[in-house]
């Protein structure tokens, strides 16, 4: 496929190049009045329309954009799509000024989820999530991270598990699968926590690793779920299985989730709703990718986090939808990006940045996704006709998306 007249191919960083971090993320490569080679699934060239190659500007499957930008697709590194049923009964009680903790307290929130979870079918979960995730793939998103956590039973978080590994199967994008058993006690272990913490490490985590169900490990590390001490714990006995750390980190409180995070090697530190100066200097000392969920903020109207302050530490910032039926109903990268801008108050260079290239690094994946280089797979989108690049997130609300292309092929909506 040869896509020609585009008015700006957008993220044309060095294929080398894996992590963006603080004052570089401002850096938004862009050629305009361009071409761009498909060749097979993979980016084969790219140049200026003035000086396009004679052998190829004949070829016979050509897409001509002119008016239109072309963008690597979204890669939205923390989702919890894999779920039974929506929550809006909870949502009357967040208007009413419930607090998170107030609804978890009155059987709401993830416990809600597990219940209705352990009563569906692996093939009911499936065709729910897979319905979610065309609709992301059509608004941009080409790469996924996806956790399990709504289980907390064996049975329940290997079904869950089980449901990634057919969607990594059923569709063109790549899928990675993170292990949270450890996002609430069940009612049953609420004063036995230890025990709960054995049958994660000592019957869930064999079976996970011995089905090969996950890439990473994760832990909702907060006041009222999971301490430092016992995220420690489970961290070490995922290590063990090759399970790197991605961590729910000061959503709520400043609850040191940062520092053990660190202290493990965490591929990334999600949420950090809360910080201070201490969250900020450790991550300094790492190599964690610090990624921010600003349509939960949004969602849950909990202050959104400093990523002003992240980015003047020269830390990579990554943004990712955090798409759960609890506190972020949506799946939509555009949104966030857009939140990004108005909330966080990331320019547009700075937040597609965070959506892109840095969404791939923090699930180890930005070798091949996350720009447009020589050599990386052909996920693209390509827009409406705009005036500028920062009019997709400054027109929030609305879709500038009209084509997506997954591995050089235009995606229509079927896996």
């Amino acid at each position: 496929m040869l896509i020609t007249n585009i008015k700006g191919l957008v993220g044309l960083h060095p294929k080398e190049k894996s992590v963006i971090r603080g004052n570089e993320m401002h850096h938004l490569p862009v050629l305009e009045n361009a071409w761009l080679l498909i060749e097979d699934d993979l980016i084969k060239d790219f140049g200026e329309m003035n000086s396009i190659p004679p052998q190829i500007s004949s070829l016979p499957s050509q897409l001509s954009v002119k008016g239109k930008y072309v963008f690597p697709s979204w890669c939205d590194s923390h989702t919890h799509i894999v779920f039974a049923a929506s929550r809006e009964e909870e949502f009357a009680m967040k208007i009413q000024g419930k607090t998170y903790e107030e609804i978890a307290a009155a059987g709401g929130g993830i416990l809600n989820s597990a219940n209705k979870l352990q009563h569906t079918t692996e093939d009911e979960l499936f065709e729910s999530a897979s319905a979610r995730l065309k609709k992301m793939i059509l608004q941009g998103t080409g790469a996924v991270e996806i956790k399990s956590g709504y289980g907390l039973t064996v049975e329940s978080e290997l079904k869950m598990l089980k449901v990634i590994s057919r969607l990594k199967a059923s569709f063109p994008i790549p899928i990675k699968a993170t292990f949270l058993a450890a996002h609430a006690y069940p009612k049953e272990f609420q004063n036995n926590h230890q025990a709960y913490l054995d049958l994660i490490i000592n019957e869930m985590l064999p079976q996970i690793a011995a089905e090969n169900l996950a890439d990473y490990i994760d832990v909702f590390c907060e006041k009222g779920f999971f301490s430092v001490e016992e995220t420690d714990q489970i961290l070490k006995a995922g290590a063990k299985y090759g399970l790197k750390p991605k961590i729910h980190a000061n959503q709520l409180s400043v609850s040191g989730a940062v520092e053990v995070a660190v202290k493990n090697n965490a591929v990334s530190v999600d949420h950090l709703e809360e910080t201070n100066a201490d969250t900020i200097e450790n991550l300094r000392n790492s190599e964690t990718i610090v990624t921010l969920l600003p349509s939960c903020s949004f969602y849950l109207g909990i202050p959104f986090a400093n990523a002003k302050g992240f980015l003047a530490a020269d830390l990579p910032v990554a943004l990712a939808t955090d798409f759960n039926p609890g506190s972020t109903p949506s799946g939509n990268m555009n949104f966030v990006v857009s939140l990004g801008c108005i909330k966080l108050k990331m320019q547009p260079e700075q937040a597609i940045n965070a959506a892109t290239l840095n969404g791939a690094a923090a699930m180890e994946i930005s070798n091949n996704y996350g720009s447009i280089a020589i050599g990386k797979r052909a996920n693209l989108f390509i827009t409406q006709p705009m005036p500028s690049i920062a009019y997709l997130p400054y027109s929030f609300g609305e879709t500038q998306i009209e084509t997506v292309i997954l591995n050089g092929e235009i995606y229509n909506g079927q896996p």
